[in-house]
């Protein structure tokens, strides 16, 4: 089908060109897309070969620059979603959500990802990615396309999103803005709230310079002493305590038109600075916001004990070293030079920018109660296999799986009346004698966490593995692992130098017949609260076979078994890469008997270089690859010689797309596996990961159907180039609104929940 193809969208307003309707015309040009991600491509060059490793299974040579740079992949993931933060087909408060996620997502890459990179700088290790680029170049480049994406940022906010929000009656307004009657109630507020947590600094020869904590928002303030005439500067911080938008009056009632004004809290701090520095005339202020290290190293072979070892470097967290500065765009030179040498940052590591800073305070502005401006209202619906056979009695989910395997899809089949009701009812169950869990990532207040709890003290065996090392998850984790073992339960921390990522539960029942082994195996943590917002896969079981397999997976993370063999599973470290690669090899030579080969993979990022390379040699022996992936992807599609077969897509929208499904099979048998596994060095070698097979062809037949739609010509999406560009391909020919493909799902389960309550 004909599309109308759009390159990612840059404005670049033209100050000479004409304004249209008396708007600005706003060109556009191409940005991190456009940025070459990998040395320039040369397929039959003399020099530019590679030949594959024995282990690898294939001698044929391989382009040397077959990679795209992961790191610029993920920039251009996140400028995917500022695009949807540009696009006016998206509901306006949804839209101002996708500014706050883009901030939210990069602070968290520089915080990781360039602060690694740095710290392997400076050590000395400078191996060359797999794209062939030195880690400066890397760094380089990081740099460029970031301050030109958020100065893109910006742009959007303050052309697009903050005047669309006013026609909305929804204000964000800056002090200057304000009448004398919206700011009284702000002063008080001042005065009463704000003014007493405060705690200015000054630096002189007895007030060295204050440590600035990451991503804390802060005031330069440069004060004259009025006697003296003498300069001085002081920090403000802008308490994390407080809303970051402070709402002026309340929005009107029923019948009136609807009215939200907000004020930025250092908007209101620095109108108040004559308070916090009596005496001292306020020369000028502004703001500014520094991002730190915040990666953990703990070497876990060296600690006697891991738990204490991570709360030691946990502490030490809030003082890694700076990698990116952010300041306001007008700051006086001899600010900026002062607070850039103080916190020891190059010129290349300051990010200039427009007022306000941080615009992780549109998640404010993106929680209002305006339905109209969201997208419309969605409830998860109970799988029709575990719906009630009376309205007044939950499910019992143990005569559900009994009776056969539960494909469940979230957040379209409901989180609470599946996982979650499994392991309640298991908690309950007097016939339940064992529960074993593992727990990467859950919520403050999980019910999974509770659950595990009452079983304990019911006098079940329970064991659960946490993650204490989930990134950013680990405070909340420690506390979740005391309070399970206060309880009684069996708290392990998987192996040792792995990271336990696989989403596993197992249940063991006395029935008539013997013991059941009842299984959960997904794609997604066992939190309630991300389970409403991410996509994820899932399946509930009691094969022997699982079940045979999760019992020996759980005794090599809580004890000692080496040598464990799987039936159904493929497990990581050890048999993901091997199993999935002699799967592609296992499909090329399918496809030289019946020529109909086909491969089929979705997942959050493709990076490993084995994984890919394996693909690549079934696309030059003609086998179909689709790979349908959310965020990072190092594979090239669509090279002459290379990877003429392969497409790669890209979706994303209201849900995080976050399932891993691995597809190999165009007819006959397909083998079809999901799991908590991403195509990622991480994953593949320093994580317990889990990939289980689906058995059940109307199972499988569901899977596919979700991937047919994912790849279908009528979805909407962005496309991967071989050149590293990605392009948008949401409207027809005609201009029509392709298939969004999460909208189409919504309204797939609606109809299947309606037709199960029929019968």
């Amino acid at each position: 089908m004909s599309t109308d193809v759009t390159p990612y969208p840059v404005p670049d307003v033209d100050p000479g060109a004409p304004a249209a309707d008396g708007a600005d015309d706003v060109r556009v040009r191409s940005l991190a897309s456009a940025i070459p991600t990998h040395r320039p491509f040369q397929p039959r060059a003399a020099n530019g070969r590679f030949v594959s490793r024995p282990e690898d299974g294939d001698t044929d040579e391989l382009p040397v620059d077959r990679f795209l740079e992961r790191e610029i992949s993920w920039l251009q993931f996140n400028e995917r979603v500022l695009q949807l933060a540009m696009d006016e087909g998206v509901p306006l408060l949804e839209r101002a959500k996708f500014l706050a996620i883009f901030s939210s997502n990069l602070d968290e890459f520089f915080m990781v990802r360039v602060a690694g990179l740095k710290r392997r700088i400076a050590t000395g290790l400078a191996v060359r990615s797999a794209a062939g680029l030195e880690p400066r170049e890397v760094l380089d480049r990081i740099s460029e396309v970031a301050q030109q994406l958020t100065q893109l940022q910006s742009r959007v906010f303050s052309e697009q999103v903050r005047p669309a929000l006013t026609e909305e009656g929804i204000t964000i307004s800056r002090w200057d803005e304000l009448s004398e009657e919206d700011r009284e109630p702000l002063h008080r507020l001042f005065t009463e709230q704000i003014f007493p947590v405060l705690t200015p600094l000054s630096v002189d020869p007895a007030h060295p310079f204050p440590y600035i904590s990451g991503l804390s928002l802060n005031l330069a303030v440069t004060l004259v002493n009025p006697k003296s005439g003498n300069e001085h500067f002081a920090r403000v911080k802008v308490p994390p305590s407080l809303p970051r938008l402070l709402q002026v009056g309340r929005p009107g009632g029923q019948g009136e038109a609807y009215v939200a004004r907000f004020v930025p809290l250092e908007d209101v701090i620095a109108a108040h600075l004559d308070q916090l520095f009596t005496g001292m005339e306020v020369h000028e202020h502004t703001t500014f916001r520094v991002t730190r290290n915040e990666d953990l190293e703990v070497e876990e072979d060296d600690a006697e004990n891991l738990l204490t070892a991570l709360e030691k470097e946990l502490t030490r967290r809030r003082f890694g070293p700076p990698v990116r500065l952010e300041v306001e765009a007008d700051i006086d030179d001899h600010v900026l030079d002062l607070v850039a040498r103080e916190l020891q940052v190059t010129p290349e590591e300051v990010y200039r920018l427009p007022a306000p800073l941080d615009l992780r305070s549109l998640f404010i502005v993106g929680d209002l109660e305006r339905s109209d401006l969201k997208d419309p209202a969605f409830v998860p619906m109970t799988h029709p296999d575990l719906s009630p056979t009376e309205s007044s009695k939950p499910s019992d989910v143990f005569a559900a799986v009994r009776a056969k395997d539960v494909l469940l899809h979230h957040p379209y089949d409901a989180f609470s009346t599946s996982v979650q009701s499994f392991i309640e009812q298991a908690a309950a169950d007097p016939r339940v004698l064992a529960i074993k869990q593992t727990l990467y990532r859950t919520s403050g207040d999980s019910p999974i966490v509770d659950a595990l709890i009452d079983a304990a003290e019911a006098g079940k065996q329970v064991l659960a593995v946490v993650e204490i090392k989930a990134r950013f998850d680990e405070v909340n984790n420690i506390s979740w692992a005391r309070k399970l073992e206060q309880a009684g339960v069996h708290v392990v921390y998987g192996i040792v130098g792995l990271k336990t990522h696989a989403k596993l539960c197992l249940v063991v029942r006395q029935e008539s017949e013997g013991l059941v082994r009842y299984c959960h195996i997904g794609t997604g943590n066992y939190n309630p609260k991300t389970a409403r917002l991410y996509e994820d896969v899932g399946i509930l079981t009691c094969d022997p076979q699982v079940g045979e397999d999760l019992t020996r997976l759980f005794n090599q993370l809580s004890g000692i078994a080496p040598r464990s063999r799987f039936k159904r599973l493929l497990v990581a470290p050890r048999t993901v890469r091997t199993g999935l690669v002699e799967l592609v090899e296992e499909e090329i030579e399918r496809h030289h008997r019946h020529g109909d080969g086909y491969i089929a993979i979705k997942v959050n990022s493709i990076v490993d270089e084995q994984v890919i390379d394996a693909l690549y040699r079934a696309s030059r022996e003609g086998v179909r690859v689709d790979v349908w992936v959310r965020g990072i992807c190092a594979l090239r599609p669509g090279v002459p010689g290379l990877s003429e077969t392969i497409r790669v897509r890209s979706t994303l929208g209201r849900f995080l797309e976050h399932s891993r499904i691995f597809w190999f099979g165009a007819g006959g048998e397909p083998q079809v596996y999901i799991g908590s596994a991403d195509m990622m060095h991480r994953n593949l070698d320093r994580r317990v990961e889990a990939l289980v097979r689906i058995a059940d062809p109307a199972q499988v037949e569901e899977l596919r159907s979700l991937l047919r739609l994912g790849f279908a010509d009528d979805s909407s999406r962005w496309d991967l180039s071989g050149d590293g560009r990605w392009t948008r391909v949401h409207r027809s020919a005609e201009g029509e609104p392709l298939t969004d493909v999460q909208t189409r799902l919504i309204e797939t389960y609606t109809k299947r929940r309606r037709r199960a309550r029929r019968r």
